[in-house]
């Protein structure tokens, strides 16, 4: 089973390389898939479930990202692979978000993120496809983006919080 790589793995510091139409036909995509669903599947921190996954994530410096929502909420966000993607549009818009990652537990911070990008990418059968996304899924695609190009989203944080210091502040908030 594949597992996610430590923070300092150099698949998570460089640009990932884009899967060959050989690899599309050989199997060698497939069993990337399978790998990653698994690692994605097999995450759980403190109740939290993951929501995607960078092939880098586990090691593989290849691009490709997928989207399956853990969670027992499955409306929320749509499945999507994400094969050799380039985000083509981004809106003039952007926001603040908080955001925490697989490859960085007990980690969290606030990202400057797009509100709307498209994204043109290939399926994993290699059929092309152009997808637009606001808000949530947006955010999303551009950090899973960031991982095929070796960029953590504590590389592009305002701020980052250790999980104690998450903790405190969700305390004082309920308070």
């Amino acid at each position: 089973m594949a597992k996610l790589v430590p923070e300092n793995h150099p698949a998570l510091h460089s640009i990932a390389e884009e899967i060959t139409e050989q690899e599309f036909s050989d199997g060698t995509l497939t069993k990337l898939l399978k790998d990653m669903r698994s690692a994605l599947k097999s995450y759980s921190v403190d109740g939290y479930v993951a929501i995607a996954i960078a092939a880098p994530q586990i090691g593989v410096s290849k691009r490709v990202f997928l989207i399956e929502d853990q969670s027992k909420d499955r409306d929320a966000i749509p499945n999507l692979v994400a094969v050799n993607p380039k985000i083509v549009k981004t809106s003039k818009k952007t926001h603040l978000v908080g955001e925490g990652c697989l490859s960085v537990p007990d980690k969290y911070g606030e990202v400057v993120r797009y509100v709307n990008v498209t994204m043109r990418a290939h399926d994993e059968t290699g059929k092309k496809y152009e997808r637009g996304a606001g808000g949530l899924l947006a955010q999303i695609i551009q950090h899973e983006y960031d991982h095929l190009d070796g960029i953590l989203f504590t590389d592009r944080a305002e701020r980052v919080f250790t999980k104690e210091e998450m903790d405190k502040i969700n305390k004082e908030n309920d308070v």
